[in-house]
């Protein structure tokens, strides 16, 4: 497979393009997710942080993230204690840090910028674990590091706060923390 330099179709100077393009439609999205409310909502009820419109795409994210990792019968109360303790990590996030995270998840909750950036044009409560997928694979191997850099994100994100818990730790042979 050529690489991004020896392929005729995209150059240089088009891959500035398409990444300068791709920033300022983030962009205005964020800034329209900030006009729109989307980012001054309150956090929903039982989180410091989640709010809303953040919990149908978790609520769909995590347990596709978490297969082979929890057995099935076990993932609705694995997702909702990931839930928590995302929330718990994002309370505990830099001001900076946090608004970023906001902008990526107002961005993957509002449908004029999920369709076009995810390939799920409805509601996430109806994305298919095969769609999901498709999204996760799509940013992860785009050729636009801000996709690529929402999808490492949003992994180290779940990931830290599914491990974070005890639960986790077996699945993975860690015995726990030394005991002091």
């Amino acid at each position: 497979m050529p690489s991004l330099s020896e392929s005729p179709e995209l150059s240089r100077r088009g891959l500035l393009k398409i990444g300068l393009c791709a920033g300022a439609f983030l962009s205005t999205a964020g800034l329209a997710a900030s006009l729109s409310g989307c980012s001054a909502g309150h956090p929903a009820s039982g989180f410091a942080v989640l709010q809303d419109n953040d919990l149908p795409f978790l609520r769909a994210l995590i347990p596709v993230m978490l297969e082979g990792a929890v057995s099935a019968e076990k993932m609705p109360a694995a997702s909702e204690q990931t839930l928590a303790s995302l929330d718990h990590s994002l309370n505990h996030l830099s001001p900076e840090m946090l608004k970023l995270t906001r902008q990526l998840f107002d961005v993957l909750a509002m449908g004029i910028t999920r369709g076009p950036l995810t390939g799920i044009w409805g509601r996430w409560e109806n994305a298919t674990d095969t769609q999901i997928h498709a999204f996760l694979e799509r940013w992860e191997n785009s050729y636009l590091s801000l996709l690529r850099m929402g999808h490492a994100s949003l992994l180290q994100l779940v990931m830290m706060a599914w491990y974070n818990r005890a639960e986790a730790w077996v699945h993975c042979g860690y015995p726990g923390p030394p005991k002091i």
